[in-house]
């Protein structure tokens, strides 16, 4: 199995954390996009998108995160990532797409990238943008999350499920762009409950093979 991303793609980062809550092995394909490697023919061919990741399992090539993590979650099913009933798995799944859709594709680089050259938004303009709907979905996170009777440890239940490894990845990207997480408690606490586990300080950008060597 080979997951196509990039240290700080968030989307990859979430594939990241799944792969180790599941024990699975990989191997990683770096796609840098800080170099457009991502709209070269040979990626397309292999995602249409331009998008990271791409898992690929020999008859299989899979894009877009969400669906990566059901194809892993019927295939690996132990340890299950989503809950046992009906109602347990819609809430989980409703935390991580509020997360994959309604608040990573505002601050995804082709989005900002986008602000820039057709809007003429500088640097502080488009760090406003990227704040504005990360705090606003976050506010929503947060009462989703304390609605479901979450300790502070994981989104939902006892253990990690699909919204925890969506969560924290946002976590990164909201310190990226100097999001005040002061109004998000609970967010913040899991967050940091989960990067005391191996499946998520593993998946760290930071410590990833194609990070850059801090200093260089």
């Amino acid at each position: 199995m080979k997951l196509y991303g990039y240290y700080r793609s968030s989307a990859s980062y979430r594939i990241r954390i799944l792969l180790n809550l599941k024990k699975i092995s990989w191997e990683f394909e770096p796609v840098m996009l800080n170099r457009g490697e991502q709209s070269k023919a040979e990626f397309l061919e292999r995602n249409p998108t331009g998008l990271v990741p791409v898992l690929e399992t020999g008859k299989l090539s899979l894009g877009q995160s969400l669906a990566i993590a059901e194809y892993l979650e019927e295939r690996y099913p132990d340890p299950a990532l989503l809950p046992s009933d009906p109602d347990g798995r819609a809430r989980v799944r409703e935390m991580a797409a509020l997360i994959a859709c309604d608040t990573h594709p505002l601050q995804n680089l082709r989005v900002l990238n986008h602000l820039r050259s057709s809007f003429g938004a500088d640097d502080d303009a488009v760090a406003e943008w990227t704040r504005h709907w990360i705090g606003r979905n976050f506010a929503a996170l947060e009462k989703l999350v304390a609605r479901s009777g979450s300790d502070g440890r994981f989104c939902y239940g006892d253990s990690a499920t699909m919204a925890d490894a969506w969560l924290v990845p946002q976590m990164y990207n909201a310190r990226r762009f100097n999001v005040d997480l002061a109004p998000y408690p609970l967010l913040t606490s899991i967050d940091a409950h989960c990067l005391q586990l191996p499946a998520f300080s593993e998946a760290v950008p930071e410590r990833q093979p194609d990070a850059p060597v801090a200093g260089s």
